[in-house]
């Protein structure tokens, strides 16, 4: 009682503070009138009333229209009520533009003036969550610690240390100096991509992931990893029922589940409707405050995504294009979809979840196209590095201790695109180097394309007039349970083509960042050197003596995998190196990683990878991209998790994603037990050894 006491004059303060903001506009505007300051007030009064007393029953019918718009039709719900607020003072109905000025510029001086009258927008949402999860609270009190997995997608060791070192992630920076956690460095699997990176730590197996995208000879199937089907089948093939997260855990925004009975915008379970529940954004999306202010700050991030492009153009450092709709789309991951995921994990602390795993994939996005180590890109791991503020207060709140760790699944490396250096893209180059036959390759979608179309793509099946809405809209537009947009549909068209044996290509070419993948689809059996040098004699030397081409991998018939440079090549099998090794400067694992690879049943006929120059720390992508990953080469094989000081340290480094799985588990047992398994090899391994 005395808490709420305390708290009147403050929300007074506010509404007052609204209310005039409510005047103006209603002065500059002219879709809207407000004869009085008093009369403002009220209509604020109103406002909030209203939206207290009927926003939760509007929400729960029609969230999935609510994410289906990325909240803009929240905002419309919002003008609906400002406009029957107004009528009620003023007796007049405003106009559609000026009740979403006024539901635009209330939710901005929240967001603004909050923090000055003492108001958290976290405790009123978390208040919210609280309501919904009393009971279960109650039952998960425990002193047993429980742990949130909070991984920052792409994000290097070093790029870490750089930002640490700048001040660009002061949470993470605290957490060090005080001694509460490390730095732990491990090493991540080829193809050093999510999709891989994502089976190995949260199911503990990425075999035959040989890229982000790949194709299957026995099915003349395409496997995309942000594909809600391919992505199920990808949990289907590596599942054991015991993942990282079966144990009452939650998976928020992630490619695979690890196994958790529940989940929210996770590409694997989007089928299954027992596990994948819409519902579960109600943290967010309960508030409307909270979502009014994340649609501003999406406006201001389209803004400043415009204004940092600029600048790259107009500095004349080496850019990508970040027009058309990418500055949307970017606001959409940079913003929603990460005040999203932050809601559902404060949810599942004041609810005593035992472990969660969420992916905030912010800060790849935007490295790809500005670079690794670029202002915009550390901007986003601030805003990152605030998400673990908020996770810390929410705490306080929770039924049960909480270890918070942060963590990559690999990280970027900085370089010009293939075709800038060369003006050909990886197609061209083989369509160049053959004799016959047609070359397809299908464009590369973004993982931000697959994964907001997959996180619409959920929203079909949900039980609601939302849900109905949703389904009418995206009608004829969607495939395999995801809305196809961008991109995504001229992809789908060519990944049909691939099924069907009579439309198959000579040639199909792949990319995963700076990993090309080249299959002969027609071969049911994959091809040795010898037979694709009778088939294409000019296809490997020229891929082999290409100045912007490091390496390729193929299969001879008398001495298995070689990977084939400009000045020499490495046998795998007895590591014989003739001339210049083509794996020098690529890792001290390269060779084991490839050895790997050249075990998957789907590993493609020739294994490409772009040239990575040790000096400059530069490696040549085949996609359109500032900062990638997929394959050797710098920093993109170097991840890293902040985890407790009190967790046992690896006794030697870790290898591979099923090696940090293995560490993960043992750190969560340590966790449930509070007995350490000490500092044994468990977890610790190198690939292909």
């Amino acid at each position: 009682m005395r808490r709420t006491l305390h708290r009147v004059p403050r929300v007074a303060g506010l509404l007052v503070l609204q209310a005039l903001v409510l005047w103006a506009v209603a002065g500059i505007l002219p879709w809207i009138a407000v004869p009085s300051i008093g009369a403002a007030l009220l209509v604020v009064v109103i406002i909030g009333v209203l939206q207290v007393a009927l926003w939760s029953l509007i929400i729960r019918l029609l969230l999935p229209v609510a994410v289906l718009t990325f909240g803009l039709a929240s905002l419309w719900l919002s003008a609906v009520v400002v406009r029957f607020a107004v009528y009620a003072v003023d007796g007049d109905i405003p106009g559609w533009g000026g009740a979403i000025a006024v539901a635009f510029a209330l939710a901005a001086s929240s967001m603004l003036a909050g923090p000055l009258f003492g108001l958290d927008g976290d405790a009123r949402s978390l208040r919210i969550v609280r309501r919904r999860v009393r009971r279960l609270r109650d039952t998960h009190r425990t002193d047993v610690p429980g742990v949130i997995l909070f991984e920052i997608d792409g994000l290097g060791e070093g790029v870490l240390r750089e930002a640490i070192a700048a001040g660009h992630v002061p949470t993470i920076a605290r957490w060090l100096e005080d001694g509460s956690h490390r730095i732990q460095p491990w090493e991540c699997d080829l193809s050093s991509q999510t999709g891989a990176s994502q089976a190995g730590l949260l199911l503990g197996s990425n075999d035959d992931m040989p890229g982000f995208r790949w194709y299957e000879r026995d099915t003349g199937r395409l496997m995309v990893s942000n594909h809600p089907k391919d992505a199920a089948e990808i949990e289907r093939r590596h599942s054991t029922g015991h993942g990282l997260l079966a144990d009452g855990g939650t998976s928020r925004g992630n490619l695979v589940s690890g196994d958790a009975p529940r989940a929210s915008a996770t590409m694997s379970v989007v089928r299954d409707r027992a596990r994948s529940r819409s519902g579960e954004f109600f943290a967010y999306f309960a508030d409307a405050h909270g979502l009014l202010r994340s649609l501003a700050l999406a406006v201001g991030d389209m803004a400043e995504e415009k204004v940092w492009a600029r600048r790259q153009r107009r500095s004349g450092a080496d850019h990508v294009d970040r027009g058309g709709v990418y500055p949307l789309i970017r606001a959409v991951i940079t913003v929603l979809m990460r005040d999203i995921n932050t809601a559902t994990l404060m949810a599942d602390i004041v609810e005593g979840v035992p472990v969660s795993y969420a992916t905030y994939v912010g800060y790849d996005e935007v490295a790809h196209h500005s670079g690794i180590a670029e202002p915009d890109a550390f901007a986003v791991l601030r805003r990152h590095d605030k998400q673990l503020a908020r996770l810390e207060r929410a705490v306080a709140l929770a039924p049960r201790p909480y270890h918070l760790v942060v963590l990559s699944d690999h990280g970027q490396t900085a370089g010009r695109p293939f075709r800038q250096r060369c003006g050909q893209t990886l197609e061209e180059v083989v369509r160049g180097a053959i004799e016959r036959g047609r070359v397809a390759a299908p464009p590369p979608v973004p993982e931000a394309w697959g994964a907001v179309g997959a996180w619409l793509g959920e929203l079909r099946a949900v039980e609601s007039a939302g849900g109905r809405v949703v389904r009418r809209l995206t009608e004829g537009r969607a495939a395999d349970d995801r809305v196809l947009v961008g991109p995504e549909r001229e992809a789908a068209a060519e990944e049909a083509a691939l099924e069907r044996a009579a439309e198959r290509p000579e040639l199909l070419v792949l990319a995963s960042g700076c990993l090309g993948l080249v299959y002969f689809p027609r071969a049911t059996l994959r091809l040795t050197a010898e037979e694709i040098r009778r088939d294409q004699p000019g296809l490997l030397v020229t891929l082999a003596q290409h100045p912007e081409i490091g390496w390729l991998m193929v299969r001879t018939q008398e001495y298995g995998a070689v990977v084939l440079g400009a000045g020499g090549s490495h046998r795998l099998h007895d590591g014989h190196v003739e001339g210049e090794d083509p794996l020098a400067g690529y890792g001290e694992h390269a060779a084991a990683h490839l050895r790997r690879h050249d075990g998957f049943a789907h590993c493609p006929d020739i294994l490409v990878n772009g040239r990575y120059d040790p000096a400059t720390g530069e490696v040549a992508p085949f996609e359109e991209f500032m900062g990638s990953h997929g394959g050797l080469g710098g920093p993109q094989m170097q991840p890293f998790a902040v985890v407790p000081s009190a967790w046992s340290a690896a006794a030697t480094p870790i290898v591979g994603c099923a090696a940090m799985h293995q560490r993960l588990r043992g750190w969560l047992r340590e966790t449930t037990s509070g007995a350490s398994p000490g500092r044994a090899a468990e977890g610790v391994g190198v690939p292909g050894r």
